[in-house]
């Protein structure tokens, strides 16, 4: 995949993830700065979401740890134990906030 088409597809999964916050009544502010998307919940906590280019990945830090997601046959997975990006936000999400949002 070029550069071009990493950010494209980088920014479409942002834009998901914005729509899936806003279609929701949710106190989850969000903010897309620097092709970096900050999750940020009630309790102060927050997930980063960020593009690597150089490795065609992205990154995730939650409370729960620093994740890293590469594609793999049309599916955003998780380097270390194979987990799908949506999947895991969505998770990730319930634990810092308590709130049920299913991305994937």
């Amino acid at each position: 995949m070029t550069e071009t088409e990493f950010n494209q597809t980088v920014d479409a999964i942002f834009s998901k993830i914005e729509a899936a916050l806003d279609t929701r009544d949710t106190d989850i502010d969000y903010e897309t700065t620097a092709g970096i998307l900050t999750l940020e919940f009630d309790n102060g906590s927050k997930i980063i979401i960020n593009r690597q280019g150089p490795t065609q990945e992205i990154w995730v830090a939650a409370k729960s740890g620093g994740y890293h997601y590469r594609l793999d046959q049309g599916t955003w997975r998780n380097t270390r134990d194979n987990a799908e990006l949506f999947s895991s936000l969505s998770s990730f999400i319930h634990q810092q906030s308590g709130e049920d949002i299913q991305l994937g």
